[in-house]
């Protein structure tokens, strides 16, 4: 999950899906981790708004950690999934050659026909919300197709 500066929006989506596979009992097959475009961050807990919002839906985010995307992401995950266009492009500037990860928008597998998970810093506890709603909607249409996945693995197997 990415988003500019780590904050918010990557740490909540980070948050939300690592709870669902937790529900599903998937933790053994499905890593998650959040990273941001940006420097700004680095080494700071999610925005206090981001982590209070996501603690009233039952998500805890006050473990994680701002870190910058690395080259080595490209390599170590699957999916590298931006909360917006602007961080999909920083993404697709940074890809290797021979980059593993499919590099996609977060809100590719949203039922709704928005395309990026806006930037609540700015916007109040009524932005923190929104972005909620749209990560877990698509969340939880990402998870059915990383579980869709694994089950075509295990019946190749």
């Amino acid at each position: 999950m990415v988003c500019l500066g780590n904050i918010c929006r990557s740490p909540t989506a980070h948050g939300v899906l690592e709870k669902l596979i937790q529900n599903k009992g998937l933790y053994k097959n499905i890593e998650v981790d959040s990273a941001g475009t940006s420097h700004y961050h680095i080494g700071q807990p999610p925005d206090p708004r981001s982590i209070a919002a996501a603690e009233l839906r039952g998500y805890q985010l006050h473990t994680q950690i701002a870190r910058q995307l690395r080259q080595s992401d490209f390599q170590d995950f699957d999916y590298i999934l931006a909360m917006d266009r602007s961080n999909l492009k920083e993404l697709q500037q940074a890809s290797p050659q021979g980059c593993r990860a499919s590099i996609q928008l977060l809100l590719d597998y949203s039922p709704d026909s928005q395309d990026s998970v806006p930037d609540p810093y700015y916007s109040g506890e009524h932005g923190f919300e929104l972005v909620l709603d749209l990560v877990e909607a698509a969340c939880l249409k990402f998870l059915a197709h990383l579980e869709h996945r694994l089950q075509a693995a295990q019946a190749e197997a």
